[in-house]
């Protein structure tokens, strides 16, 4: 496998939303409002557990967070696909 087969360093914001899904970007939307770890993140968005659990490490493979400790943020490939979807819904 190549590199570029084996990364998703080119995805494009498209197949990016489609990987996520809906509850992964609800969940990248929490993070950016200051949910930092699974609790604070069930709140903002009412998914259960389980779901998180499943969803933050696509959001890592991804590069759209990083995780600090045992606290969760936004890289700068993760604002950039946040600030794309503010754009689509102008």
């Amino acid at each position: 496998m190549s590199k570029d087969e084996d990364s998703f360093e080119n995805e494009s914001h498209d197949d990016l939303k489609y990987l996520l899904g809906e509850i992964g970007i609800d969940i990248l939307l929490a993070i950016d409002s200051g949910a930092k770890n699974f609790k604070t993140i069930q709140i903002f968005t009412g998914c259960s557990i389980s779901c998180i659990k499943g969803r933050i490490p696509v959001l890592l493979e991804l590069d759209l967070i990083y995780k600090n400790n045992n606290d969760y943020f936004l890289t700068e490939k993760g604002i950039d696909f946040k600030k794309e979807m503010k754009n689509e819904t102008k």
